[in-house]
């Protein structure tokens, strides 16, 4: 009996080893936003003072909807290092399929709302503008015990107003989703290519308040039947999000 019962002690302690193995594993084979540079950190300081005296344009609230890893194939030359880089997959679909489900959603809540919503593919528009830039993308792992959504603004923002956009985003887009709030933010998602103006001429406007959204994995059951099968729910949390950081800065029409 004393044999049998440290036979199941020691199994019930492998089982806690393996799980905090497996979970080890996850943080560290997670398949997110594509690799930075150390030059996509940084800019030099001697280009900061073109944005002195930049004014917003007239205009109605402007959204720029990006679908991560959508048309990668046709990125240009300066970004080519990235091509290939194709995102996770899961449940029969590839990143850029859910990403592309959810921005489109979201856009139609948008326009709904009288903002004006732009979705752009893996190449952003030359120093492309908007109040909210938000990049779509969906997480993979080796492991499917990995679940959750994160968010992050670029290492440096110069618009002065990515935190105030991150706190209404992951607020609306967890009470919406119910996905618990990863806290793995890499730098991959800080350095963003999309964020760094002074390297790539196919980068967002420094004055866009602008983050990146892993909405989920698509390597978990849980998150892949939100993210696939139920588009419109992420796609609320964000509009939410958006709504009310256009609020927060005086932008939307309060009649």
């Amino acid at each position: 009996m004393k044999k049998l019962i440290r036979l199941l002690l020691f199994a019930f302690l492998f089982s806690i080893f393996f799980l905090l193995v497996r979970s080890q594993l996850a943080n560290s084979t997670r398949r997110g936003a594509p690799p930075y540079q150390a030059e996509d950190l940084n800019p030099p300081e001697n280009l900061y003072d073109w944005m002195a005296d930049w004014q917003r344009p007239d205009g109605p609230p402007k959204v720029g909807l990006q679908v991560g890893h959508w048309k990668n194939d046709e990125l240009p030359d300066e970004l080519s290092r990235l091509k290939g880089n194709t995102g996770s997959n899961g449940g029969g679909k590839t990143e850029w399929e859910v990403n592309l489900a959810i921005a489109q959603e979201a856009a139609k809540l948008l326009h709904e709302q009288g903002v004006v919503v732009e979705i752009l593919p893996s190449t952003i528009p030359t120093r492309f503008w908007a109040d909210v830039f938000v990049a779509i993308h969906a997480d993979g792992s080796t492991t499917p015990i990995a679940s959750g959504f994160k968010a992050a603004t670029p290492r440096r923002d110069f618009s002065g107003k990515a935190d105030k956009l991150l706190t209404f985003i992951e607020d609306n887009y967890q009470a919406a989703t119910n996905l618990g709030k990863d806290s793995n933010i890499s730098r991959n998602m800080r350095g963003y290519y999309a964020f760094a103006w002074w390297r790539y001429e196919h980068a967002v406007h420094p004055m866009t308040a602008s983050l990146i959204l892993e909405a989920g994995f698509l390597t978990n059951a849980r998150d892949r039947k939100l993210l696939v099968y139920n588009p419109e729910v992420p796609a609320r949390g964000i509009v939410n999000g958006i709504m009310d950081y256009l609020m927060f800065q005086g932008l939307l029409n309060s009649s």
